[in-house]
């Protein structure tokens, strides 16, 4: 389920968690992972864009690698509040990661 607000997306997980931040871009995803707790995130892996096939399976590998709860893909918006180009293909990568079977919140 992708979630827009973070007190949903904290409903949606009750015991807390490993997290995992997604920054989409273009060219690279970069990846950091936060504590169970909350308290603080660490950067991790940077993939480099390709096939998205490809680009999920590493990023699946990589939420194995630790036992993540949760998703928080970086949503940004223009100064306004609006959307932009590229919180649309946030969204997007968003929705074709959903079945992996974690919540995901745009923030």
């Amino acid at each position: 389920m992708i979630f827009d607000t973070a007190p949903a997306f904290r409903d949606a997980l009750p015991n807390g968690g490993v997290l995992i931040g997604l920054d989409v871009g273009s060219k690279t995803v970069g990846t950091a992972f936060c504590d169970a707790r909350w308290s603080f995130a660490s950067p991790a892996e940077l993939i480099n864009r390709s096939k998205f096939s490809k680009d999920k399976a590493r990023l699946t590998e990589i939420i194995a690698s630790r036992d993540t709860k949760g998703i928080v893909v970086g949503f940004p918006l223009n100064m306004d509040g609006s959307g932009s180009p590229r919180s649309q293909s946030s969204k997007d990568f968003a929705r074709n990661i959903i079945d992996m079977g974690l919540p995901i919140l745009l923030w």
